[in-house]
């Protein structure tokens, strides 16, 4: 029976080396060599009763910058340094075992890379030198083309996005956040001042106020193993799916500094409000690290579908399936085509997902174009196919929203693409695969993408938030199916800006419906749950804010 060891491969020459054996320390620490631009993870043999290797890349400060976790069913992790936006050199590989029977209590191994690097492509220093020239060139650039800033400069930014520049101090615990913007101002994009003039914004939602620890010399390290979260960190672009009436599920998302959660999955009980880390609880493979993906959830299998997105410069039309019974990951081979897309609508209806819209990779078929095509898949046959539709079909867009209504229609609203917002709106009744332009009347909301929209009733479906090409929005209007009219509705609870958040319908503790309200299938006792997003300001939301549909109803 093989022993268990971890290995790691630097660089695309080097050979494996080992980390961490059965019988030797539970931690080990490695420099990685600066001329190195790959990191290679892997275990091999009998893991027994160990849980998961925590494995984390950290800069000369041991701030991290990107984190990952083998696991019985995931045994391979890799890292490249331009996908890891603040990779730059000088980084050390940090790496801990959970479980099993090596002692928590053995000091952590410091080990150096013996480098290999073939005598026929010796790299020269001046093309290290000119590496530097390229970085500093890069830096430049970026500072002066700012006004320059398209949509899809960056694939994990909102509409008219681009890379926030920010200080080289990272944030560590008992700091405040840099300020961020998520998505550029148009064409008015410039130099975020906070940034630049050292202005500091502490993070929105369930992070406490920051004390005067953070004036604390930067020669106190951050700790290797930090203290475990009680609920998810701030971030944007995740989703929230609810599996019953007691439960959702969080998946992804992106938080400040453009960073991947390092916490990406979560179970929240409405009963009392609480969270449950739950990236552990589940076998097989994790879907990879992402954001602007959709997760939906079907009744009558019991399981949740999680479709494309994107991390970086990696795109997805992957499809990976929680098993909320068995509580085990899969990753679907399926048939037929679906290119990958991001920031797509995906409902579900018969078992089936309706996918429509998003964004295209660049350069497919064009830079950052968006999609105008409705993809179905079909779970039980494992296949992708384009059904034949009639009638005036919405435009190419991504952040839109898309409601299920009657168990017929699929109401959709909204979106962008470049250079133009959306507010419009289009039905498809999924009867006659027919889409119709609806003809609203009353207040409607202005074009906005990155919004949240809920199913409230039979007839009414609501829309808040957003984001229009300039600002993160705070308004909310709900819709009435029947009278065709939008209504703007006024509450506190729902006065924060944010784009990019989750929102969701449920029963909660102390919103029973009774049993005639639920013969007469009233919605009235339910409870809408906002969570995350961020605010262009730098803000990225943790908190989760719930209003019951009562209240909201009664509003109109």
């Amino acid at each position: 029976m093989d022993e268990f060891g971890v290995y790691a491969v630097f660089g695309v020459n080097g050979p494996p080396q080992m980390l961490l054996s059965a019988d030797g320390s539970c931690r080990v620490s490695v420099a990685v060599p600066s001329s190195v631009r790959q990191v290679v993870l892997f275990s091999s043999g009998q893991w027994g009763e160990r849980i998961c290797v925590n494995a984390e890349l950290s800069d000369a400060d041991r701030i991290p910058i990107t984190i990952g976790k083998l696991t019985p069913y995931n045994k391979c992790l890799s890292w490249e340094q331009w996908e890891e936006e603040t990779w730059t050199g000088s980084v050390t590989l940090n790496v801990s075992v959970e479980g099993g029977n090596l002692s928590k209590s053995e000091p952590e191994l410091i080990l150096a890379v013996k480098e290999y690097t073939p005598k026929e492509t010796m790299v020269p220093l001046g093309a290290r030198e000119l590496d530097s020239r390229k970085k500093r060139r890069r830096t430049a650039e970026e500072e002066g083309d700012d006004d320059k800033a398209k949509m899809g400069g960056e694939e994990n930014m909102c509409p008219n996005g681009r890379k926030e520049k920010t200080s080289p101090v990272r944030k560590v615990k008992g700091q405040t956040e840099i300020r961020q913007r998520l998505f550029a101002r148009g064409a008015e994009a410039s130099t975020t001042k906070g940034a630049a003039n050292g202005e500091t914004q502490g993070i929105v939602g369930r992070t406490p106020p920051q004390s005067a620890a953070r004036t604390k010399s930067r020669q106190a390290k951050a700790p290797t193993q930090a203290a475990a979260l009680v609920s998810p960190s701030g971030r944007w672009g995740q989703t929230l799916c609810p599996i019953d009436a007691q439960t959702a599920i969080l998946i992804g998302g992106q938080g400040a500094r453009m960073q991947f959660c390092k916490d990406p999955m979560w179970k929240l009980c409405t009963e009392d409000t609480s969270w449950v880390a739950a990236e552990t609880l589940a076998e097989g493979p994790t879907p990879e690290a992402r954001i602007g993906h959709t997760a939906i959830y079907d009744p009558e299998s019991r399981r949740i579908f999680v479709f494309g997105g994107s991390k970086n410069k990696k795109w997805f039309n992957d499809v990976h399936i929680l098993d909320t019974q068995s509580w085990k990951w899969s990753m679907v081979e399926a048939q037929g085509k679906v290119p990958p897309l991001a920031y797509h609508s995906c409902s579900m209806f018969r078992g089936e997902l309706f996918v429509l819209g998003g964004v295209f990779p660049r350069p497919n078929p064009e830079p950052d174009g968006c999609s105008d095509s409705l993809y179905i898949f079909d779970p039980n046959l494992s296949i992708w196919y384009q059904p034949i539709v009639t009638g005036d079909k919405p435009s190419s867009r991504s952040g839109h929203s898309a409601c299920v209504m009657q168990e017929r229609y699929i109401y959709v609203f909204g979106g962008w693409d470049t250079p133009v917002c959306y507010n419009d709106m289009y039905m498809l009744d999924l009867g006659l695969m027919e889409f119709s332009v609806v003809k609203m009347s009353g207040k409607a909301p202005s074009p906005r993408s990155w919004h949240g929209s809920a199913v409230l009733s039979d007839t009414r479906f609501l829309i808040h938030g957003g984001y229009n090409g300039s600002n993160a929005l705070s308004d909310t209007f709900i819709f009435d199916i029947e009278t065709n009219r939008w209504t703007e509705v006024t509450l506190p609870q729902l006065s924060v800006p944010r784009a990019g958040h989750s929102i969701i319908t449920m029963e909660t503790a102390g919103h029973r419906c009774s049993s005639k309200e639920e013969k007469d299938g009233s919605s009235v006792r339910r409870t809408l749950l906002v969570f995350g997003g961020g605010d262009n300001e730098g803000n990225f939301y943790s908190d989760l804010t719930t209003v019951a549909v009562e209240e909201l109803l009664d509003a109109l």
